[in-house]
């Protein structure tokens, strides 16, 4: 079963078109180095929560939105192969310093699957 690299981040409302291009070229980096899959969501149902949410969890404003994100690998090892040579890509790098989003409230994660149907 698949390795998943999960995030969470809030991306301002206003540059919701800025965040899928940024996206659309890591996913295209990403998959070039040998990631299985890449997705991106952004939110349409998620509440703010009394205790815990998304957007809590990533402490968004009223002007921005949850985008749900994850990349699939064959396995940990691979991840973390594909991440070395991703973090590396010139592509990659001139980005980093300039994501259309607050990079210290983003979330993430590895996981092995559980389950899968």
């Amino acid at each position: 079963m698949a390795y998943v690299d999960g995030f969470v981040v809030a991306v301002p409302k206003d540059r919701i078109e800025e965040y899928k291009s940024f996206s659309r070229k890591a996913g295209e980096v990403w998959k070039e180095h040998g990631a299985k899959s890449y997705v991106e969501t952004v939110g349409d149902d998620v509440p703010y929560g009394e205790v815990t949410s998304f957007p809590r969890a990533v402490q968004a404003k009223d002007d921005e939105t949850v985008v749900f994100s994850w990349i699939t690998y064959d396995s940990r090892e691979q991840r973390d192969a594909v991440n070395a040579r991703v973090m590396e890509d010139p592509r990659i790098k001139d980005d980093m310093n300039n994501m259309p989003f607050d990079g210290k409230r983003m979330i993430y994660g590895g996981f092995n699957t559980l389950l899968e149907m």
